[in-house]
């Protein structure tokens, strides 16, 4: 075994748990996230009320904290995984095309490319929301569209170092029509390096999703959400601490892993960015 993947697995471990916890989260979760009990808000972790137990305390509305947390986890694992493969799959295709075809196409393509990281990423984000509109679908939407520029630059430099390789341009002189080129001799040798990009910009994805929804601009109540679930926690940090407490936690813990898993990809798949 790698001497290197060890110190990672307890954190591939906490991903694989996340994932598990957003995919069966309806049966996993002890009550229903969106049933409210006024007469029972703001009750403490491990709390009785007639006699039903909250492991994790209730909400400002009675809700169950731990069934909100849980769903909130498929949201977050939800909108980034969506959010990552659609801008990946743009971002690579234009950035292949741009290094394949150069000339006009190259300098159309770079310099949309070369704006879009030139402003905040999340100022650019939440512009793009103010005018679609919040919600899931558009929360989707506007990370893909705002992130698919960071593939776009990898996929053109990797690809740019291939289209000169002498197996590419043979494949070319034998007739290789481009889209097979792309397909069978290019997007393989950088699959590599995108896949680090990808596993980095899931973490990416999954704050700024907290992020929009804190600022009220993604997922939209009554569906859970750690970014606003943590909104209502600021409001009571002083007489109900666990509400901020525990969809903090996870975020911190699930970012943190999907980066080191991520920095442990870059140094095995990507020999370039090696220290």
């Amino acid at each position: 075994m790698d001497r290197r993947l060890i110190p990672v697995l307890p954190f591939i471990a906490v991903f694989l748990l996340f994932a598990i916890v957003a995919l069966f989260a309806p049966w996993l979760a002890p009550q229903n996230p969106y049933s409210q009990d006024l007469l029972g808000r703001l009750r403490p972790p491990g709390d009785v009320v007639r006699g039903t137990a909250y492991l994790l305390g209730t909400d400002e509305l009675g809700r169950d904290l731990l069934s909100r947390v849980i769903y909130g986890a498929r949201v977050s694992m939800l909108v980034a995984t969506l959010s990552v493969v659609v801008s990946l799959v743009i971002g690579v295709a234009l950035g292949m095309l741009a290094a394949l075809f150069r000339g006009a196409i190259e300098i159309l393509i770079m310099r949309i490319v070369d704006v879009f990281l030139s402003i905040p990423p999340i100022l650019l984000a939440i512009i793009t929301v103010a005018v679609l509109g919040p919600g899931l679908i558009n929360v989707v939407l506007v990370l893909a569209l705002t992130r698919w520029p960071r593939y776009a630059r990898v996929a053109f430099g990797q690809t740019l170092s291939l289209v000169n390789q002498p197996y590419v341009r043979f494949a070319r002189h034998i007739g290789n029509s481009t889209p097979r080129l792309l397909w069978r001799h290019i997007l393989p040798n950088i699959v590599g390096p995108i896949t680090v990009v990808a596993t980095l910009e899931f973490g990416l994805m999954v704050l700024f999703e907290a992020g929009l929804s804190f600022l009220g601009l993604g997922v939209q109540p009554p569906m859970a959400s750690w970014g606003s679930t943590l909104n209502v926690g600021r409001n009571y940090v002083a007489t109900a601490w666990w509400i901020a407490l525990f969809p903090g936690l996870c975020l911190f813990l699930l970012i943190l892993s999907v980066n080191l898993i991520g920095d442990y990809l870059r140094d095995r798949l990507d020999p370039t960015s090696k220290r």
